[in-house]
C-alpha cells in the first residue's frame, strides 16, 4: 500500500541579489572648426649697382727755344737752315699724318673731356 509523500512546508532562505551590468554607448558629435590661411611673403630685393669705366688721356706740350747766338749768322725758328723745325721745311717728322702711333683715339687716349 503507498501511502503517498509527505510534504513539509516549505523552507525559505534569504533572497540572492544578482546585478546584472549593461553597457551601452551613446556618440555625441562635438564640432570644432578650424581655418588654415597661408599667406605667401615675396621679397623683391631690388639692388642697384653703378658701373664706372675709366678713361686716361695724355696731354703732350713741345716746345722749341732757340738757344742759338744771334752772332751765329742766318737761322731760322728751328735748328739747321731756315725753317719751320728741324733739317728741310716740311710739318714735323717723317710722312704727313695724324702722329705716331696708330691712327685715331686708342682705349687711354683721345680728346680731353
Amino acid at each position: 500500500m503507498y501511502l503517498g509523500t509527505n510534504v513539509t512546508p516549505p523552507v525559505i532562505h534569504p533572497t540572492t541579489n544578482i546585478v546584472n551590468h549593461t553597457f551601452s554607448s551613446t556618440v555625441v558629435p562635438h564640432i570644432h572648426p578650424v581655418h588654415t590661411t597661408t599667406v605667401n611673403h615675396h621679397m623683391y630685393q631690388h639692388k642697384h649697382f653703378c658701373p664706372q669705366s675709366a678713361s686716361c688721356c695724355e696731354d703732350v706740350c713741345n716746345q722749341h727755344i732757340n738757344c742759338c747766338s744771334p752772332c751765329a749768322g742766318p737761322m731760322g725758328p728751328g735748328f739747321g737752315p731756315v725753317g719751320p723745325g728741324f733739317g728741310a721745311p716740311g710739318p714735323g717728322f717723317g710722312a704727313p699724318g695724324p702722329g705716331f702711333g696708330m691712327p685715331g683715339p686708342t682705349p687711354f687716349m683721345g680728346p680731353r673731356p
